[in-house]
């Protein structure tokens, strides 16, 4: 197996501009990925993401946005050591691409940068490996999360 790209494809049924600001707003994207999120959705903006609770086990990731093309696209890397600029080879690459489809967005999401990073073939593995099965849990919870935000309205 290759650990080089990580693809996922997922259907929301709302408009780009919609689900632009669902992957992109750190007030939505904490309700379907991480636990908190800070940051500024414009590019070059830096900040973080919270798994869990820092003083319980869980995790505070770097996070940079590198490009915000609304209502299209939107990319930042993540997973850099704290005070490091974010860049190929200390961090991987997520992209959203966001394709208008019928009544909805066809998001495709993709993550690279695994074997950029330098690990040893042992935690290449398992890194790439806790990111789909991350990636295969939280990204369903998109299109129902967005769906809730039209109940609201």
């Amino acid at each position: 197996m290759e650990f080089g790209t990580l693809e996922r494809e997922i259907y929301v049924g709302a408009s780009p501009e919609i689900v632009f600001d669902v992957v992109s707003s750190p007030e939505h994207l904490k309700e379907w990925w991480p636990d908190d999120a800070r940051y500024d959705a414009t590019p070059g903006a830096t900040g973080e993401i919270t798994f869990g609770e820092p003083d319980a086990g869980g995790k505070v990731v770097q996070f940079t946005v590198v490009d915000a093309q609304p209502p299209r696209l939107f990319s930042f890397r993540w997973t850099h050591p704290a005070g490091e600029v974010a860049a190929e080879g200390n961090s991987l690459l997520v992209t959203f691409d966001l394709t208008p489809r019928g009544d909805g967005t066809l998001v495709k999401m993709t993550e690279t940068g695994f074997r950029e990073m330098g690990w040893e073939v042992a935690v290449l593995e398992e890194q790439y490996n806790d990111h789909t099965s991350g990636w295969d849990y939280f990204l369903p919870r998109l299109p129902s999360y967005v769906e809730k935000l039209g109940a609201r309205s």
